[in-house]
């Protein structure tokens, strides 16, 4: 008679011992390993915390069944990691910027000029400039020429016959020789300065006819200038 109702305590009772083993199996599997890496990446201990001198090495966390979950980088793989992405946020923001530039670029190009041929007008207009600029650069050098062949003659006479030797003799020299080669160095610039010009023409009319959506056709040669004749040295 007592039978049944005794039977289904022990059943409740065993539910219950299984249910808190699964529980503190649960548990048990719940709890946290770490294990702590050295620089070379290589795992040199685990336990429940890490030890001080490991405080800033990359990280593993187990659980008690060895599933890993979660891992942590070293301080220097993060100082690494955050110099890569400031260095390409860097990056990207300067291709923006170029971007950004290159369309200005491009608007202003656009609003300039109605064809190619206005460019090589302004480009011959530039040169033209800068050839009477070398011209007269070059007629000043062939008179800086003449009085430094003047004063080297001066100079190496004097440094023959000592009668000669006189302070002004040398000052002259070196002032002459200063003049002549500041216009050499100006001359040089100026040739410099025709090289660019053609440069950036050639780039504006090529731009100019890829945002036309046209064929970039021989740019014809610059009009001829009349120049200067070379100073004698």
């Amino acid at each position: 008679m007592h039978s049944r109702p005794l039977r289904l305590l022990a059943a409740a009772a065993l539910a219950a011992l299984l249910g808190a083993g699964v529980g503190i199996d649960e548990a048990a599997a719940q709890k946290k390993i770490i294990c702590w890496k050295d620089k070379s990446g290589k795992v040199v201990g685990c336990g429940d915390t890490v030890p001080p001198e490991y405080q800033e090495s990359a990280t593993k966390e187990l659980d008690r069944r060895g599933v890993t979950r979660g891992t942590t980088e070293s301080a220097d793989d993060a100082a690494k990691r955050r110099a890569q992405e400031q260095e390409l946020a860097k990056q990207k923001a300067e291709e923006q910027k170029r971007a950004a530039e290159q369309r200005r670029q491009d608007a202003a190009l656009l609003a300039t000029y109605t064809n190619e041929k206005e460019i090589d007008q302004k480009r011959d207009r530039e040169l033209q400039q800068v050839d009477l600029q070398l011209g007269q650069l070059q007629v000043s050098l062939t008179s800086a020429a003449a009085r430094y062949t003047d004063a080297k003659a001066r100079s190496d006479a004097a440094q023959k016959d000592q009668r000669l030797a006189h302070p002004s003799v040398q000052e002259d020299f070196t002032s002459a020789t200063t003049e002549k080669e500041r216009l050499e160095r100006g001359i040089a610039a100026k040739e410099k300065e025709k090289e660019d010009i053609r440069k950036r023409y050639a780039e504006q009319r090529k731009r100019y006819l890829e945002l036309r959506g046209g064929e970039a056709a021989p740019a014809p040669k610059p009009a001829p200038t009349a120049a200067a004749a070379p100073a004698k040295k």
